[in-house]
């Protein structure tokens, strides 16, 4: 008998067909024996929707009666869900976060989960109960409902694996798995078996939406083992436990000499930012980023060109970067307002970007890795416009118009395209 967290998407619960479908999913798990807690979505779209009614109340809303509103979709597909495992004869009911409870910081609208009781949820699986908790929510030190931001509702079900010490934790989602690459892009992408945490956390932070990277980090700290897996399978699919997914784990569990790189990712949510004539002096860097900083903006790559001879005898140099595309527009108002203090001569910016990743614990033991990428996009025309590394990642700034063409062609240089009788 193992114990399972499986958790279900926006698109798995979107109706009361797949909330059936879920559950009969759900029921095999409970039929071979296993204890299992169901974290859920809201259905496609509601979340939206919810907050889409917040912002017409008012542009100014309190962020505390702000998840009152939109932890609503998940109370919903929670009491769903337990009342279609009902039908089927599974004893089930919904826990709610303030019942268990869910202890989150008092970061409303963005909290973080400081801890869970689990004594009532253990007493109930002892009692060969499911149990459903709506996943993204929790309650704050004040007693109030929070939320934990977009994509909570990963955060939430290895959080719950982490305190119950589950066995692993079932991310059931619209995809079959990791993949090398986007097969929308490379058809002959293969689909990986085993992922590290690390890898995962690159491949979410540079572009791959298969999970959200809070999550994986939270993963890599508790040591949950973590499956990602489709929902529209067949009801006659390979049970979760005969590894049809892709299993996040850590790297003892992992061959790192198996291969050089894991996956390709692309981003094009990048915006390029450059500013000219910066006064060459110490400080003159955190008088850029300081005040993006203290706006809570996230900078990439940055680039810091070699001084020259701006006005006089003056020396000055050009920084460029890159932020969230979603956060150009505050970057560039908090940048003009620090232009007196930071003493840039121009800002100018550009969206058609994308950031191109490859990615693999095996860079640790191999050398060469940057330059087969820069070789790759030289031979083709690519031009880089700014570079980026970790230990096991290499990350690269083109013209959004080559994104397609990049990610194919080094898919193919790093040796990651399926055969095809194995596509």
């Amino acid at each position: 008998m193992a114990r399972i967290v499986m958790k279900f998407g926006g698109t798995s619960m979107a109706g009361i067909e797949r909330i059936r479908s879920v559950a009969a999913r759900v029921k095999r798990e409970w039929d071979a024996g296993n204890e299992v807690a169901v974290v859920v979505s809201a259905m496609a779209g509601d979340t939206d929707r919810l907050v889409g009614f917040c912002r017409e109340a008012s542009s100014l809303y309190d962020p505390k009666e702000y998840d009152v509103v939109v932890s609503a979709g998940e109370q919903i597909t929670s009491g769903l869900l337990a009342i279609a495992l009902q039908a089927i004869g599974v004893p089930a009911r919904s826990w709610l976060g303030w019942q268990l409870p869910i202890r989150t910081s008092d970061a409303h609208a963005s909290a973080r989960i400081e801890d869970i009781d689990t004594g009532a949820l253990s007493a109930s699986l002892a009692k060969r109960e499911v149990a459903v908790i709506p996943g993204f929510q929790g309650v704050a030190q004040d007693e109030r409902i929070s939320t934990l931001g977009r994509g909570g509702s990963d955060t939430s079900a290895v959080a719950m694996a982490a305190a119950m010490k589950a066995d692993r934790c079932d991310i059931y989602t619209d995809v079959d798995g990791v993949y090398t690459t986007d097969p929308r892009i490379v058809p002959r992408a293969r689909k990986l078996k085993k992922v590290t945490y690390e890898e995962m956390l690159e491949l979410a932070s540079v572009g791959a939406k298969v999970l959200q990277t809070r999550s994986v980090g939270l993963a890599m700290k508790e040591n949950v083992r973590v499956q990602v897996l489709s929902s529209f399978t067949g009801e006659d699919a390979p049970m979760a436990d005969t590894l049809p997914g892709t299993m996040i784990v850590g790297e003892e569990e992992i061959d790192v000499e198996r291969q050089l790189i894991t996956g390709i990712a692309h981003d094009k949510n990048e915006a390029k930012i450059t500013l000219t004539a910066v006064p060459d002096k110490p400080g003159a860097v955190a008088a850029i980023f300081g005040p993006l900083a203290d706006a809570n903006i996230n900078v990439d790559m940055i680039i810091q060109n070699i001084a020259h001879q701006s006005s006089g005898s003056a020396s000055a140099t050009d920084v460029t970067f890159t932020v969230p595309s979603s956060d150009l527009a505050r970057s560039i108002e908090t940048l003009n307002q620090a232009k007196a203090a930071i003493g840039f001569q121009d800002l100018t910016h550009d969206t058609r970007v994308a950031k191109i990743s490859v990615v693999g614990v095996g860079m640790r033991s191999h050398a060469g890795v940057a330059a087969t990428m820069f070789k790759t996009l030289g031979e083709r025309g690519i031009n880089i416009l700014a570079i980026t590394t970790s230990e096991i990642k290499v990350s690269v700034l083109i013209e959004e118009d080559y994104t397609e063409l990049a990610v194919r062609v080094l898919h193919t240089a790093y040796g990651l395209d399926a055969e095809p009788d194995a596509a």
